[in-house]
């Protein structure tokens, strides 16, 4: 299904999607055929069966270097239609499809994670990064701010004075300070990442799918709601995870904690795919 693909390369294995940027000559640095790929791949994979958590990385022991100079804006100079265009691409799949997908995603992130790759990595749902990773907002260091929602999902994933200080310095980090300032869940030594990324996801899709899609949905949402918008639409959304649950999560976590005693739910979900039908 992925076979063309030039860009971007998709694995898949034990329910994991491995969804990696592929311009390892240019620490995968984003240029519009790249967005045009990541667009398809991410929107194949969110309806395939097989696919149940889904890891954005890149080749080649890198992130991304951000987009591409070169092809995302001195080729368009003078091109306000190839501009308009490649803007929209790179924004679908880093914001718009990552932000609201279906199953759970994880950032693994190496190497380097610069200027517009924070839009794919902050959009994610997870995310581990290897201790000596680089991370940069270096935009302000050749004459743009960070652009498209760069600047705003900063601001929203640390405390304002991270924001600003790493926006307008451009000083690079690693992995360590951005597990430390909210970037990253966490930081492991880069020999542990892949296995660590693989622990996580596994974890993830031991859980009810329709709960999981719910609960990150609620999570992202009510960050801008007031306490009554909240009340509302919590109450809206646990109603809503019954309608077509497969594994008739409620019930069935109640009869394998209450009747059944097979699980601590402090410590561990309940045991997919053994509901009993009802009479």
């Amino acid at each position: 299904m992925f076979d063309h693909f030039e860009c971007v390369k998709v694995e898949l294995t034990d329910g994991i999607a491995w969804v990696r940027m592929n311009r390892p000559e240019k620490r995968n640095a984003m240029n519009p055929q790249l967005h045009d790929e990541m667009e398809e791949a991410l929107t194949h994979l969110e309806v395939d069966p097989d696919a149940k958590v889904i890891v954005i990385c890149g080749a080649g022991g890198n992130f991304s270097a951000g987009q591409d100079l070169k092809m995302f804006f001195r080729e368009n100079e003078g091109n306000p239609l190839g501009r308009k265009t490649s803007q929209r691409a790179a924004n679908r799949w880093r914001w718009e499809l990552l932000y609201s997908y279906d199953k759970p995603t994880i950032a693994m992130v190496e190497g380097y994670c610069v200027g517009g790759a924070f839009m794919q990595l902050l959009a994610t749902d997870f995310a581990i990064a290897a201790e000596d990773a680089t991370f940069s907002l270096s935009e302000v260091n050749w004459g743009i701010l960070p652009g498209a929602l760069v600047s705003k999902v900063v601001a929203d994933a640390v405390l304002p004075r991270h924001a600003m200080y790493y926006c307008c310095l451009g000083e690079a980090f690693d992995g360590h300070e951005a597990e430390r300032i909210g970037m990253v869940n966490f930081a492991v030594p880069a020999a542990e990442l892949e296995a660590k990324v693989e622990e996580l996801a596994h974890k993830l899709m031991a859980k009810s799918p329709r709960v999981l899609r719910a609960t990150k949905q609620a999570v992202r949402n009510v960050r801008t709601m007031d306490f009554g918008q909240s009340y509302d639409y919590l109450a809206e959304k646990g109603l809503a995870i019954r309608v077509g649950d497969q594994e008739d999560s409620y019930n069935t976590g109640l009869r394998q904690f209450l009747d059944e005693k097979a699980y601590k739910p402090t410590f561990e979900p309940f045991k997919t795919g053994t509901m009993i039908e009802k009479k």
